[in-house]
């Protein structure tokens, strides 16, 4: 006979509550765990969301930052200062809601081709292994142009398309253009 725990469902999304000691309590394993924790279960790609234990606010964006922040901070830097730059001058942007799209489809596009290699991958034997990567560094970097101009292209034309968006909005508010 099975016990009534072991039968439960499982929720569909995991919830950790934010103490204000800054502590962090999974709901699901009854335990206390640390952010790097938290990065395993993104890597695990579990659903999740973190709430303030007080005042049930979604915190789950900032926790992800903070993880974020301490990968940058350790070890091999994702952004250059540059880059943080750019991101930084999106704000307040008129072109920030469209940043976020794009650099999340453009992750998003990248993390499909990486699982795609990975899957390729699978079936090398350890020659062919070596022989691959021995050739990853020219291969990739064809791989990221051919991205990046894919990437461009989309660019320029979703810009074309505000373009005429924009013109068709100020042809109807323009007098005479009736």
């Amino acid at each position: 006979m099975q016990s009534k725990k072991a039968s439960a469902p499982k929720p569909a999304q995991r919830v950790i509550k934010k103490y204000p000691n800054r502590r962090l309590y999974d709901t699901d394993t009854s335990t206390y765990i640390t952010l790097a924790e938290v990065k395993d279960l993104v890597m695990a790609r579990e659903s999740f969301i973190v709430r303030d234990a007080k005042s049930n606010e979604d915190l789950t964006r900032s926790i992800m930052l903070q993880i974020i922040l301490e990968e940058e901070a350790g070890g091999t830097p994702m952004f250059s200062e540059a880059a943080l730059a750019n991101l930084i001058r999106f704000y307040g942007h008129s072109a920030q809601g469209f940043m976020g799209t794009y650099l999340e489809k453009n992750v998003q596009a990248f993390t499909d081709i990486q699982a795609k290699l990975a899957e390729q991958s699978k079936t090398l034997t350890p020659e062919m292994w070596t022989q691959f990567m021995n050739l990853q560094n020219p291969m990739m970097q064809g791989m990221m142009g051919n991205y990046v101009e894919q990437s461009k292209t989309m660019f320029d034309k979703m810009q074309e398309q505000m373009a005429k968006q924009a013109e068709q909005m100020l042809g109807i508010f323009s007098p005479g253009k009736r």
